[in-house]
This record gives C-alpha cells, structure tokens and sequence, in this order.
C-alpha cells in the first residue's frame, strides 16, 4: 500500500509539473504564430492613403508595398492601400497624415511645399535631366536638410518614387513657343513656383486637386494642365485635351513619409522590415515608372486623338530663357543652397 501511495503521489507531481510548464509557455504568448488570426486591435495597421490610380506606378507601387510587409510579417502589420483619392483628396492627405488619421502618403513633392515650401526646388523648370538626377538631389546634403524639415513638421521620411517627367497639353493650339502659352489657363497643383511659372510664360493658372483634372478639362473651367504620360492616361486627359507638347520641364515625385510619431512607436523590428521592403519596392516602382510611361506615350500616339510636338533643342532654350528668372524667386526667398546641389548647376 505504501508503495502504491507514492507511485500515486509521483504520477500527480508529474501531470502537475507538465500541466503548468504547458500554462507558463502559453502565458507567455503575447499572440498566435499565424498573425493573420489577430483582431485589427492586436495587430498593426498602416492606412497609406494616396490620390492617383491602382494601375499607376505609384498606385502598383503602394500595393506591392503593402503585400511583401504582410508577408514578411506573417500578418502582424498590415498595410491598407486607399487610392484614387477614396479617403482624403490631395489638397486632405497632408492634414489627414499630420492628424494621424492615416499613418502613410505619398505625395507630389509640390504638395508637400505648403508646409515646407523649400521642397519647391523640384518645381524649377528644366532642373533635372534624368530620374537619376533628381535622385541624386534627394541624396545631397541640401535632399537631407529637406527631409529633416519634414521631420521638424511631423512627417518621417521613408523613400522617394518616381513617376516621371511633366508634358504640357491643352485644348487649343500647339504650345511650341514661350509666346503660345498667352491667356491660357492651366490646372497646376498647389505650389507658388508652379503659379509663377505659368505667370512668366503669360498664362493664367488655377489650382486643382488631381481627382478634379478631368471634370475641370472637360467643362472648360480650364484649357491646359501639366503631367506625365501615365497619368495623362489613366485620369484620360488625352479624350479631352487636343495638343500635347512633349517637353519634359519638370519632373514628378513622390515623397513616402508616414506620421512621424507613429513611426517612431512601431517596433525596431517592424521598422527594419518596412525599410528593407521600401528599398526594394523602390528600385522596383522606378523601373516600372520608365515602363508605364514609355507605354503610356505610345498609347498617345496610336490613339490618333492629340497632335503631338516634340519640343526641339532651339525651343528648349526658348522655354529655359523664358523660366529662369524662377531660379532667382527661388534664391530670394530660401536662398542658394538649396539649388547649389541641383546636379547640372554643381561647380
């Protein structure tokens, strides 16, 4: 009998030791291994909201983005993509961003300048040859005194996507020479370089949101509008616009920047997961910018819907003449560093 007792006793102590090894191990779980399971409280959402197309390379951009993060965390953070203006229009995303009502934009760098109004250096006309160029600014010590505005404003920067060089079309006849743009109204975005340019040229401006270009274009409110061959496309600018003039005077970007405090309570982890993606996604999306864009021209040019003007090297220096007294505004008002580092300007 007494044998029996402590074999008894011996069985109990082992089932209680078991049992509570299996309850400290589950305790220490702060959430099941398939993170897809987690309620949206548990788990960590990224509202990145932005104002063009899914199909655009900013559009496939941000869903490409949003899919390798929930993979590569296996569900713990999931990044919801809101395009075509459905949340906030790009006059709201900066606000909405600042108020911490979405964690994620990515907008012009245009729009970005009603608060720090020094990233109107990307504004100047004919400042950048190439993609590369302006990526080469964004890197330069005054693209890093840039950026820290943006933090000192509550906005962290995370990457820099292209989508290309802007062309000039409009309603009524060719824009050839600086003289044709006379009594023209044009849809800019907002940024008082923008509305000077146009001023110089003899042209009249107006500002619009992005979601409002064609409905502006189409009613007549205005005959012009500057953009890049995908946008051009996907907003079909082309079905309301008669002339386009392929001139490459200004090139268009876009800013990744989430909410600074937001960013600075996600996880180390989580934070070294979203840059690596966002580098990756980054080669990615300027690759596919090149692509969508040279489609996208083609496109223009087999509809047979727009009579299109190559602009020539004479009419280049015609419309560089006639833009370069924006360079002295610039330096005027922000000064001279911030264009000292423009790649075709460095001593």
């Amino acid at each position: 009998m007494v044998l029996l007792r402590q074999l008894e006793i011996t069985s109990f102590s082992f089932v209680f030791i078991i049992s509570t090894i299996l309850f400290v191990s589950c305790s220490a779980k702060t959430y099941p291994v398939d993170h897809e399971q987690l309620s949206e409280d548990e788990r960590i959402v990224i509202r990145f909201s932005h104002v063009v197309g899914e199909d655009t390379p900013k559009g496939l951009a941000s869903r490409r983005f949003a899919e390798l993060v929930e993979e590569r965390t296996d569900g713990y953070v999931e990044v919801q993509v809101f395009p075509n203006s459905f949340l906030y229009k790009d006059g709201e995303e900066l606000d909405a961003l600042l108020d911490g009502d979405v964690q994620m934009i990515a907008p012009a760098t245009s729009k970005v300048s009603s608060i720090v109004p020094e990233w109107q250096v990307m504004d100047l006309p004919f400042a950048f040859d190439s993609e590369l160029e302006a990526k080469e600014y964004i890197s330069s010590p005054a693209g890093e005194v840039l950026k820290k505005k943006l933090e000192q404003k509550g906005m962290y920067y995370l990457s820099y996507w292209d989508n290309g060089f802007k062309q000039m079309t409009n309603k009524h006849h060719s824009l050839q020479d600086p003289k044709d743009f006379k009594d023209v109204t044009f849809r800019i975005m907002e940024s008082e370089l923008l509305e000077e340019q146009f001023k110089l040229l003899g042209a009249n401006s107006q500002v619009e949101t992005f979601d409002q270009v064609f409905s502006v274009l189409e009613k007549g409110h205005v005959q012009a509008q500057e953009n890049t061959f995908s946008n051009i496309v996907n907003k079909n600018i082309h079905s309301v616009q008669d002339y386009m003039t392929v001139s490459n005077h200004g090139y268009l970007g876009y800013l990744v920047i989430m909410n600074a405090d937001f960013w600075e309570d996600l996880p180390d982890e989580v934070q070294m997961i979203i840059l690596d993606v966002l580098e990756e996604v980054t080669e990615w999306q300027a690759e596919l910018a090149k692509q969508v864009n040279q489609d996208k021209y083609k496109t223009l040019v087999d509809c047979n819907c727009m009579k299109i003007h190559q602009l020539s090297e004479t009419e280049k220096k015609q419309w560089e003449e006639a833009l370069n007294p924006l360079y002295d505004t610039y330096i005027e008002r922000f000064g001279a560093e911030y264009i000292e580092y423009i790649p075709k300007l460095k001593q």
